[in-house]
This record gives C-alpha cells, structure tokens and sequence, in this order.
C-alpha cells in the first residue's frame, strides 16, 4: 500500500503544479528569473502539457496498483 500512498500523493502534487502554472503561468519567469519564451506564453503551456501527462500516468499507476494489492482485477473473465 505505500506504493499506491506515494504515486497517489506524487499525481496530486503534479497535478497542483499544472493548475498553479494554468493559473499564474509567469511563475516561471518569477522564480527563476529567465522568459524562456520570450513572453511568448509556449513554454507555460508546454509545462501544463507535461505536467498534465505526468499526473495521469501517476494516476493510473496508483490505480493499477491499488486493484492488484487489493485483489481486484480489472481484466474480464472471458470464462463464460
């Protein structure tokens, strides 16, 4: 279960970051002090995108192994 506890807490706190970044995408320039983008605004999204896609993923490993730790399956019995 500490596994599942982790990716969990790891999809949550990726997925603050990709709504911190939608909702003050000039974080970036704020803290590191670069426009890497040149105000563009392509960066920012970029950010959101890989952030975005992270936190699916840790998602949908937490849930794969939450279903295999908790004796679930989510393959369909085709013994029928």
């Amino acid at each position: 279960m500490p596994r599942v506890r982790i990716e969990t807490a790891m999809a949550g706190v990726i997925a603050l970051w990709a709504g911190i970044t939608l909702i003050w995408p000039d974080w970036i320039e704020t803290t590191i002090g670069v426009d890497p983008d040149s105000g563009s605004g392509t960066a920012e999204w970029a950010v959101i995108i890989v952030l975005a896609a992270i936190a699916v993923v840790a998602a949908a490993l937490a849930r794969r192994d939450y279903l295999r730790v908790s004796g679930r399956s989510t393959a369909v019995d085709k013994t029928s």
